[in-house]
């Protein structure tokens, strides 16, 4: 750690923002310690209590992609703005910060929707959180080894339910159960193998699955090429203030819709 921060001085001029990815407690106090540095971290929560904090709503393994939406979080917090020249210090070769990366930041190529999709949502940003990373994690592993689609909303349960028909029994009717329990989320996957949405509320509880969601797909404007399942779950987004997460068994990915519209596509396998 001596040495990258022996390096920083070199790296930063005056005006130039530090941005700290997952630093320790010690390592942040260590960069903390010069009052002119514009300093910010990017993490999962506020642990270094920051006053400048980037919260990353995903955990992502690739370096490049971890950098990527901080940066998106910078900007859609007002920390870094467009044009600004920034120095990004993060681990890439063991568990301190190792690598220092200086860039200039471009608004044009930081828009994923990583935060569009998080941001101004009524539901528990902790609730979409847990059901993206059940659908990426699904993405990855499949079911017995073989590629599965899926369907969640999360939000505006109630009218959601009004707009859509049971395909099957209900297994979660009149239970309490929450999407981030562990135990749940087996059988969530094992259900996802079979028709129909899953809805979740803005507070998580799982309210149904096997749900064919009958929302009007008029007007919508998403890319050519997704099935009836994504049509479904961007109507849904319409029509309610739920956001939809879709699974697709043709190519693996992971897309998100809110308002009608497609905000974030993913590749499970990054992740």
């Amino acid at each position: 750690m001596g040495e990258i921060l022996e390096m920083v001085d070199s790296f930063v001029s005056e005006g130039r923002s530090i941005v700290l990815f997952y630093p320790s407690v010690a390592e942040y106090e260590k960069y903390a310690e010069n009052a002119d540095r514009n300093l910010a971290v990017v993490g999962s929560e506020n642990v270094w209590g920051a006053e400048k904090f980037i919260e990353l709503p995903l955990e992502f393994e690739n370096i490049k992609e971890k950098i990527r939406f901080g940066l998106e979080g910078a900007i859609k917090n007002g920390i870094v703005f467009d044009g600004d020249e920034i120095v990004c210090i993060a681990k890439l070769f063991s568990n301190e910060l190792d690598s220092i990366m200086k860039m200039r930041v471009e608004e044009s190529q930081l828009n994923s929707g990583v935060y569009s999709f998080f941001l101004n949502s009524k539901s528990d940003a902790s609730v979409i959180k847990d059901v993206l990373e059940l659908v990426i994690e699904l993405g990855k592993k499949g079911q017995n080894g073989e590629p599965v689609g899926a369907l969640f909303t999360v939000g505006d349960a109630g009218k959601v339910m009004n707009k859509s028909c049971p395909l099957s029994y209900n297994p979660f009717e009149k239970s309490h159960v929450h999407v981030g329990d562990s135990i749940v989320n087996v059988m969530l996957k094992e259900f996802s193998r079979l028709d129909g949405a899953f809805v979740i509320s803005d507070e998580g509880k799982i309210v149904s699955a096997y749900r064919y969601l009958e929302a009007s797909s008029e007007g919508l404007n998403i890319p050519k090429g997704l099935g009836t399942r994504h049509m479904a779950g961007a109507a849904i987004t319409k029509d309610t203030s739920a956001v939809s997460i879709v699974l697709s068994e043709s190519d693996g990915l992971v897309r998100c819709f809110k308002s009608g519209e497609l905000i974030l596509e993913l590749d499970p396998e990054a992740y």
